[in-house]
């Protein structure tokens, strides 16, 4: 069985020969690679626009555009610049192998080739270039979480001790209304600061893998229940109307804590980017007798579609005030796209500018 590093792998075969491209992509489709095929140089980079490739395997004596000119004009463009490219060819001077190299290419295979040679180095090459994607995520995780423990948590907690101060040091000479101003912004503070802990500790968790994932027989309803009554206090300050449309009937084969979690999230999101006087509503739908669908949808501002791909990456993570001024890190929707993934369902988004967003993710129906 293939390794997860190189499991569902696509290659971009480049030869002029068709049968050199039937050999080569029997081998690889035999060992369960993606495999897609170009005749030319500038069909290669057509396919190259418009799909992300994890390897090419790249011929060099080609008409019109040979493969070393092909190298360079994908190296050129930023989206290809970590595609590794491996030249396939008969030609074996130095000069060449050379210039294949300076060109942008990491390796380069000789016809006629052993099958096992071609299989191993493709493997390595595919391996490499996994384990460097996931180092570049392992980075950003850690950039994000420092970036969240010496920005985003030292917020909350500056606006509660400032608060405090000018409640302790003036608290006699203030008004009702000042003061109940006063303690709302401390409870919103210190409520901030205590999702983005609970985020936080979570997250830790799950990135060391000390969150395991217990599915078992629970009553959806019951539980999106209990979390919305967390929230019934912020929605009633912005005039939210927040409903719960699963009925305690409604049940899942399911990790509860991880929902939970996942329901948490959604609707914290929702509210804060809900305008007073909006809706939020917490809905299912059956698909078949083994899956359902929950949703969170709202009536807020909305995502701009080129900001929709940005959600769920911590190396663009997109993150922007709510309709109060509410702050926000973007972690608590990456635990859910993760903590979805882990119940091996999927995550979608479905938003408008200034008509609202609706959240939706799958479920295991309950097991008998």
């Amino acid at each position: 069985m293939k390794d997860d590093l190189i499991e569902k792998a696509s290659i971009l075969v480049v030869d002029d020969v068709p049968r050199n491209i039937q050999v080569v992509g029997y081998l690889l489709q035999e060992k369960g690679y993606e495999i897609e095929f170009a005749t030319s140089g500038e069909e290669a980079l057509d396919w190259l626009s418009t799909k992300d490739f994890d390897l090419i395997l790249l011929d060099i004596m080609m008409p019109g555009m040979d493969g070393f000119e092909v190298c360079r004009k994908l190296k050129d463009i930023e989206r290809n610049h970590d595609i590794p490219v491996v030249f396939l060819t008969a030609k074996s001077d130095s000069d060449s192998i050379v210039k294949g190299f300076s060109v942008g290419g990491v390796d380069y295979i000789t016809k006629p080739f052993l099958s096992e040679e071609l299989i191993a180095r493709v493997e390595t090459h595919i391996r490499l270039r996994k384990q460097k994607i996931e180092l570049a995520e392992i980075n950003a995780t850690k950039d994000k979480f420092f970036s969240i423990i010496s920005h985003d948590l030292k917020n909350p907690f500056n606006a509660i001790i400032g608060f405090t101060d000018l409640l302790l040091n003036e608290y006699r000479s203030m008004s009702p209304e000042q003061l109940e101003n006063y303690i709302h912004y401390i409870y919103q503070g210190a409520k901030t600061a205590f999702d983005l802990l609970n985020n936080l500790l979570v997250w830790s968790r799950s990135q060391t893998g000390r969150l395991e994932y217990k599915p078992w027989n629970f009553s959806l309803g019951d539980a999106v229940k209990e979390v919305l009554e967390l929230y019934y206090d912020s929605t009633e300050k912005k005039n939210i109307t927040l409903k719960n449309r699963i009925p305690k009937e409604v049940r899942v084969y399911a990790d509860r804590e991880m929902v939970s979690t996942i329901i948490r999230n959604l609707v914290s999101n929702a509210i804060k980017f809900t305008p007073k006087g909006g809706e939020i509503y917490v809905d299912y739908k059956i698909l078949d007798v083994n899956c359902l669908e929950v949703s969170v949808s709202d009536t807020g501002v909305g995502i701009a579609q080129d900001k929709i791909n940005n959600i769920f990456r911590l190396d663009r993570g997109y993150s922007t005030r709510g309709t109060e001024k509410e702050s926000g890190t973007g972690l608590g929707l990456i635990l859910c796209k993760e903590f979805v993934r882990k119940h091996g369902g999927e995550m979608q988004i479905e938003s408008k500018e200034g008509k609202g967003s609706i959240f939706r993710f799958t479920l295991c129906a309950e097991k008998n």
